[in-house]
């Protein structure tokens, strides 16, 4: 006898329908996956015999039984194929009667327990949105996975807590719970306001500006001035995440294994803090079977690397391409895949006087063509002291009135870039700039002077012009003018090491 069931596998974002074909014939008992499985893969004849022994089903006798995991080119990996299987075997002995077209139109994955229940697995948001793709209406999934697979408009979704449970839903002795999917909640933040940072006004204005242009910043000082504090409070003022922004960065973490149990949907802006002893693999992302890295894991938020000197440069050679492409390709022998890599870049490093590293040494480290991907770079100032002993200023503006007026100034963005594939002024190639942004003759001039005494790269001079835009932005300005253009101006001077 033979049975077909339907299961997903991931490679990056991406999902492929793999078709878990299950077959016996007459001889010896045994069972052999076949098609590419790894060794998670290769153990589901373990998992699945002893949980459906446990759950008092009993095992075929006399039989070979051949499971085949189609296409047999794509390397498979994980538990997921557990529940696959272990239907296929209840289909093809008799214990579970279903029509082909009733599985047909449905979806499984998930890893058995050897006492029979059904374990969380990763990924499931990605294949839900597969399932929908295919025409698939249906797909059952652990307890635990199913309101993650409920984000998923118009899924029908069956969770369950065992193999025994789900046999019964499946044969109507039991109806399957429903499942409601969490909502989008309003925008909530706990972490530092801006109203809490003393002093630092000029390099409040500055993250202001790169939270309303989507620009990368470089915070440099002493330390104990302040630059991680400031690099903290900058997550508050980024705008909320939009559904479809949350469903995006939910299927990064549901494959990299990090959703919260009881929070099957990502909505605040991620901040991922990466020390200077992160290796390479840890930031791009890698493996066998690629997962995401760092960067993937800041989509839609802030990367945040602290110590930027202390970083070898083999490491921060590999940001440079997912700055200017949004997003990381990884190739590997059995397949290339691509992640999302959309975040904004905070840096902070201690100038050569009060760095661990010489000044010669930070130049080799930091190259010219990553500094060109720095939008602002501002120059921290450590607090006086007796301004750290002042009672606090209750008339200090808080990260919530920040954000509206960083929230007006991506609404004019958005008009603006309504015709063209991007949201943010940090995105704008330079045609679109040339488009976008004309700058009126005294701002012209200025800006070519700016660039002819400071030296400025093609990449640097238009980045410049993204800046003023969006300070021009801020003050919504029709036009950018020659104080937009010198308050760029501000954040670049100091580029360099």
């Amino acid at each position: 006898m033979l049975t077909k069931l339907t299961s997903f596998a991931n490679f990056g974002l991406h999902c492929e329908k793999i078709t878990v074909e299950i077959g016996t014939t007459r001889g010896e008992s045994g069972m052999y996956i076949v098609g590419m499985g790894d060794m998670s893969v290769q153990e589901s004849k373990q998992r699945v015999r002893m949980a459906l022994r446990s759950s008092g089903f009993k095992p075929s006798t006399g039989k070979v039984i051949t499971v085949n995991l189609a296409p047999a080119e794509l390397r498979k990996a994980g538990p997921r194929y557990d529940l696959s299987i272990a239907l296929g075997l209840l289909i093809v002995n008799g214990s579970l009667i279903i029509s082909e077209e009733t599985l047909a139109d449905m979806a499984f994955l998930g890893e058995l327990a050897l006492d029979g229940s059904l374990r969380h697995v990763t990924g499931v948001l990605p294949a839900a949105i597969a399932c929908r793709n295919h025409g698939i209406s249906t797909i059952v999934v652990p307890s635990a996975n199913a309101p993650e697979a409920a984000l998923v408009p118009g899924m029908n979704v069956i969770g369950a807590d065992s193999i025994t449970d789900l046999v019964k839903i499946l044969q109507g002795e039991k109806l399957p719970e429903m499942i409601i999917p969490p909502a989008c909640s309003p925008h909530s933040y706990n972490g530092i306001d801006f109203a809490d940072v003393r002093g630092q006004e000029h390099a409040k204005r500055a993250l202001e500006i790169a939270a309303a242009g989507g620009h990368n910043v470089l915070l440099s000082g002493a330390p104990g001035a302040g630059k991680t504090l400031l690099a903290r409070a900058f997550s508050g003022i980024l705008p909320p995440l939009t559904q479809e922004e949350s469903i995006e960065v939910t299927q990064i973490y549901s494959i990299a294994n990090l959703l919260p149990e009881n929070l099957p949907l990502v909505q605040n802006r991620p901040f991922r803090l990466v020390h200077h002893t992160a290796s390479r693999v840890s930031i791009v992302g890698g493996g066998q079977i690629p997962g995401p890295g760092e960067i993937s894991l800041a989509h839609k938020g802030v990367l945040f690397l602290d110590e930027l000197a202390e970083f070898p440069s083999q490491v921060l050679e590999v940001l440079r391409q997912p700055l200017e492409d949004r997003q990381i390709t990884i190739t590997r022998a059995h397949g290339t895949v691509t992640f999302p890599a959309d975040f904004i870049m905070v840096a902070a490093m201690n100038p050569p006087q009060f760095s661990a590293s010489s000044a010669q040494k930070i130049n080799r480290r930091i190259s010219a063509p990553l500094l060109d991907r720095i939008d602002l770079t501002i120059d921290v100032q450590p607090v006086p002291i007796e301004d750290l002993q002042k009672a606090p200023n209750k008339d200090s503006e808080t990260s919530a009135q920040i954000m509206d007026r960083i929230l007006k100034a991506r609404k004019i963005q958005a008009e603006r870039l309504k015709d063209h594939p991007i949201s943010t002024n940090k995105e704008m190639n330079v045609k679109q700039i040339d488009e976008l942004c004309p700058l009126k003759k005294e701002a012209s001039l200025l800006l070519k002077q700016a660039a002819e005494r400071l030296d400025l790269s093609a990449r640097s001079y238009h980045r410049m012009i993204k800046v003023a835009r969006t300070i021009a932005d801020l003050g919504e300005a029709k036009n950018i003018e020659v104080p937009h253009v010198a308050e760029a101006l501000q954040y670049r001077q100091s580029i360099g090491v």
